[in-house]
């Protein structure tokens, strides 16, 4: 008979021997609590403890169920709840207590969210996990801010780059950035856009490529703000834009106009 991924996932739950508490790495996708997989909608309902992010959507915990413990870790700028060190021992104590415990962060665990981080912890502390992947701030919020990735008149590739790095740094391969039909999908790099843009021009890029900065992507807050490396910055700035933000840079950006479907379908 066909299994259901939500009988899966209760399996998966059960299925353990008696006592043995299980880490899941679970990606809560970019906000649109209807982006959630079928598999990530089910753990969520039977979690016996569940650690979040600060990206995480109210939409998103709403799916949690009434018996979880909800632990809040988030982190916003330089302001964290608990440092990386104290989530990872949370994620293992949680385990060692028998806990079936659901690691909910925005996004995909894998990109850009220190889940590869956290699950080199839990091997090294002999603790079980698994990776539920969720639809990644890339591919989610272009599609709703109209932005295709790639395109076979205006782009052939795509490149992910994060703007906050561990030491703070823009230490970045320029020069692989700017490439001829070459989308850049830029998180959590708002605060170094107009940096981003200085440089990104320096080594080649026109300053009048398309760039496209987009706030709480798939969400009703979404705002999306259209201009070129030249003007995006000031742009931003008049706009007032806040994080969470993606930053989209490519000749793909210029189709915002005609597939802008998200905001014709539910105008706010």
């Amino acid at each position: 008979m066909r299994q259901t991924p939500a009988a899966t996932a209760t399996r998966t739950f059960h299925g353990n021997s008696c006592g043995e508490g299980r880490v899941f790495l679970v990606g809560a996708g970019p906000g649109d609590p209807q982006l959630l997989t079928l598999r990530a909608a089910a753990l969520l309902g039977e979690a016996d403890a569940v650690v979040y992010d600060h990206l995480v959507s109210a939409g998103v915990l709403d799916m949690v169920g009434a018996q979880a413990e909800r632990v809040y870790v988030g982190k916003q700028d330089s302001r964290h709840t608990l440092a990386q060190e104290d989530i990872n021992l949370l994620l293992v104590r949680l385990a060692r207590e028998g806990k079936q415990v659901v690691r909910l962060k925005g996004g995909d665990p894998f990109i850009f969210g220190r889940g590869a981080e956290e699950a080199e912890v839990l091997v090294q502390a002999g603790v079980p996990f698994e990776v539920v992947p969720g639809i990644t701030a890339a591919g989610g919020v272009s599609c709703y801010a109209g932005i295709p990735l790639t395109h076979r008149d205006y782009a052939q590739s795509c490149k992910f780059i994060t703007g906050h790095l561990k030491d703070g740094s823009l230490n970045w391969d320029w020069a692989n950035l700017v490439q001829p039909r070459q989308t850049v999908v830029i998180y959590m790099g708002l605060g170094a856009l107009p940096e981003i843009s200085r440089q990104l021009v320096a080594h080649g890029q026109s300053a009048d490529m398309p760039t496209a900065v987009i706030e709480r992507g798939t969400t009703a807050e979404q705002r999306v703000v259209v201009g070129t490396l030249d003007t995006i910055s000031e742009l931003v700035k008049e706009q007032g834009l806040k994080s969470p933000c993606l930053i989209i840079v490519g000749e793909v950006v210029s189709l915002r106009a005609s597939l802008n479907w998200f905001e014709r379908l539910a105008p706010r």
